[in-house]
C-alpha cells in the first residue's frame, strides 16, 4: 500500500470515527432528555450507532493491517 493510500485509509478512520461518535452522542442525547417517552427511538437509533461503529472498527483493522504491511 502506498503513502497516499495509507493516508487516505487513516483520514477514513478518522471521519468514521467521528460519525461514530456523533452517533454515541445521540444515545446519550436520547438517555439524557427524552427517555422515558423517546423509548420507541431506542432501536433505530442504537442499531445506526452500532453500524457506524463497526465501520470505524472495520476501518481501523484495515488501516493497522496496512500499517503492519499484512492484508486485511
Amino acid at each position: 500500500m502506498t503513502d497516499e493510500e495509507l493516508a487516505a485509509l487513516d483520514k477514513e478512520v478518522k471521519k468514521l470515527k467521528r460519525i461514530a461518535s456523533e452517533w454515541a452522542s445521540q444515545m446519550h442525547d436520547l438517555v439524557e432528555d427524552r427517555l422515558p417517552a423517546g423509548y420507541h427511538e431506542i432501536p433505530a437509533l442504537s442499531q445506526s450507532t452500532y453500524d457506524a461503529c463497526q465501520a470505524w472498527a472495520d476501518a481501523s483493522a484495515r488501516l493497522a493491517a496496512a500499517q503492519k504491511g499484512q492484508p486485511a
